[in-house]
Formats: structure tokens, C-alpha cells, sequence
């Protein structure tokens, strides 16, 4: 049996400039399928916005490989966290992401259905995302690379497998 991705729907804001003013942004719903649906996909989740390893680390290194990816047939490439639309936006503008897409999952919908929910109490963070990337070909998951030691309350980050040279390492053994 072939494992696919959770069928949710993500809360995302695109900017609208019909809308004017200084947050010219509206709410748009955007299904599991609007992502995955005929496409090769790779999506790295990790714990959140503005932290150290995501920000100096994980989102930069799949952002400067872009291109390397699109070559291997990537039609697109998503950052997921457990976080709010305007967190996501803000922090990508901060980091300078123009290739990799920000998916939000505000809700933790996707990231419970990939059982990759974890409780990061210890932090203050709440309930987030477990590190991973997968690469995803029309909704179907063909690799999943999980960071080892999977519990609630981690007292370390893992960043082993996760990171955009093992997803280019797969890519070009396929």
C-alpha cells in the first residue's frame, strides 16, 4: 500500500492588490491536491519560524539549492510549520525566500496527519512539527526523511536527514 499525504486544507493569505493599503492580503483556501495534484513535490517541515536551525540552516540551504531541484524535476518546493499565515510570510520576507513556498499549517492538520505532531513544551513552543522532508509525486509520499528520535518534549533538534543535500542525494539516485 502506498502511503499519501494527509488531504487537508491549508489557511494561506496571497497578496491582492486590489485590496490597497498597507496589507493588501486575502485569505485563500488551498487544498492538499491545489499542491500535489499532478506534480512532483518536495516539502521540508520543521518547528518554526524566526528559530535557529530553521532560519540559519534549513530553509536557506533548500532556498539556495532551488535550482538544483527544478533540474532533478521538482515542479515546487514547500517549508511547512505549525504556524500562523502571517508568521510564515514575514519570516520568509525576512529571509529572502523567492523560490521556496511557505505553507502554513496553522492548525497542525497536515502535521497531525503525517504523524509528525510533536509537543515542544519545553520550549514554550506548543505543539509543532517533528523535522522531516519528503518528496512527493501526485499526492503519492515516494521518500520521507524523518530526523531520528521522534518523542515529545525532544531536549535536542536533530538536523541529520532533513536537509536539502539527502533530498538531492535521493533525487539523484532516481
Amino acid at each position: 500500500m502506498t502511503k499519501r499525504v494527509p488531504n487537508v486544507v491549508f489557511k494561506t493569505r496571497v497578496r491582492d492588490e486590489s485590496i490597497g493599503g498597507d496589507n493588501p492580503f486575502r485569505w485563500q483556501d488551498v487544498t492538499t491536491d491545489d499542491i500535489f495534484k499532478g506534480k512532483s513535490v518536495v516539502v521540508f517541515a520543521l518547528p518554526g519560524a524566526f528559530t535557529p536551525t530553521c532560519s540559519s540552516t534549513h530553509l536557506p540551504g533548500y532556498e539556495a539549492r532551488y535550482d538544483e531541484l527544478k533540474a532533478k524535476g521538482v515542479d515546487e518546493v514547500y517549508c511547512l510549520s505549525v504556524n500562523d499565515a502571517f508568521t510564515m510570510f514575514q519570516w520568509g520576507q525576512r529571509l529572502g525566500a523567492e523560490n521556496v513556498k511557505m505553507l502554513p499549517d496553522g492548525n497542525a492538520d497536515f502535521t497531525r496527519g503525517m504523524n509528525m505532531l510533536v509537543k515542544k513544551e519545553n520550549l514554550g513552543f506548543g505543539e509543532r512539527s517533528w523535522r522531516y522532508s519528503m518528496h512527493v509525486v501526485d499526492g503519492e509520499i515516494k521518500q520521507l526523511f524523518s530526523e531520528a528520535g521522534q518523542i515529545d518534549n525532544c531536549p535536542d533538534d536533530p538536523f541529520e536527514v532533513s536537509d536539502v543535500n539527502t533530498m538531492l542525494d535521493y533525487l539523484n539516485q532516481q
